[in-house]
């Protein structure tokens, strides 16, 4: 299936909090847990993923993106690809430019190309990351400051090579325990001034380095096995996360916050959630 030539307004993104106004997803039309890749997986593995209720929860999803003002692109859908709903991961906006990542998981080598070919097609700058790995799960960005995650998925040649593309960012590298998965999954920012974070997978020195850029919201292990990091900023101080994560959700509204909560159960049976289902090109402030 090919990619139709679309017009679309070009205005970039450079936070994860400002006002998002154009995001690519996919739907999870083939999605299922063919090759355990990460530990919420292995739980729910011999369940699998139920499509026609992932479905759903997807749809749900996105029309709460669009009734708040976001432009929905939609790639399209493979069935050679399961995990392809994580868009996240091929690829990641900063300022003007995307980078199309370099997969370093076997299961979703090819993905990328897809978003490459849809970017291409709509004359949108892009940097093809040649050195290492790195997925977008790793990378999450502020103004000037780009945190990227040490993980399995992401290693030190390709932040080596991001660093030579942005010469005037800093970049910053955060270690972490790579049974997380992606840095998204241990720590978000939510506003200038505030951070989700899952302690545990992270070392002290790590957390003062974060705790002297924001005021971090601790997420407790029951809640960060369901996603509880992994929400999604749409601006105006709005964020995206499960119901289940009832503690989660009590911090961010003490912290003034608006919560707008949606069923993802099924699709964080694959250990991703609404962060990792959105690759957001353009936010405006």
């Amino acid at each position: 299936m090919g990619l139709e030539k679309q017009q679309h307004q070009w205005d970039g993104c450079s936070t994860e909090y400002d006002t998002l106004t154009q995001v690519i997803v996919c739907e999870p039309t083939y999605m299922k847990i063919e090759e355990v890749i990460n530990t919420v997986q292995k739980r729910y593995a011999k369940d699998n993923i139920d499509v026609e209720t992932a479905l759903q929860q997807h749809a749900a999803f996105t029309d709460v993106l669009k009734d708040n003002g976001v432009e929905v692109i939609t790639l399209p859908a493979h069935e050679e690809f399961p995990e392809q709903v994580f868009t996240r991961d091929i690829g990641f906006t900063i300022g003007t430019r995307v980078f199309i990542s370099e997969m370093a998981s076997p299961i979703r080598q090819g993905e990328e190309k897809i978003l490459r070919e849809w970017v291409g097609s709509n004359g949108i700058p892009y940097q093809k990351m040649t050195a290492g790995s790195i997925e977008g799960g790793d990378v999450v960005v502020d103004g000037s400051k780009v945190f990227v995650g040490v993980s399995h998925r992401t290693n030190h040649e390709a932040i080596d090579f991001l660093e030579k593309q942005l010469p005037t960012n800093e970049i910053i590298r955060v270690p972490f325990d790579a049974s997380c998965l992606h840095l998204d999954c241990v720590f978000t920012i939510l506003s200038p001034t505030h951070a989700l974070v899952y302690p545990d997978a992270l070392s002290s020195e790590t957390l003062d380095m974060l705790g002297k850029h924001y005021t971090l919201m601790e997420v407790k292990k029951e809640e960060q096995f369901a996603m509880g990091t992994n929400v999604l900023a749409i601006g105006n101080n709005k964020i995206i996360s499960l119901p289940q994560n009832k503690a989660v959700n009590e911090k961010l509204r003490a912290n003034h916050f608006d919560v707008i909560e949606i069923d993802f159960s099924e699709i964080i049976k694959s250990g991703g959630s609404f962060r990792c289902c959105t690759m957001p090109l353009t936010r405006t402030n």
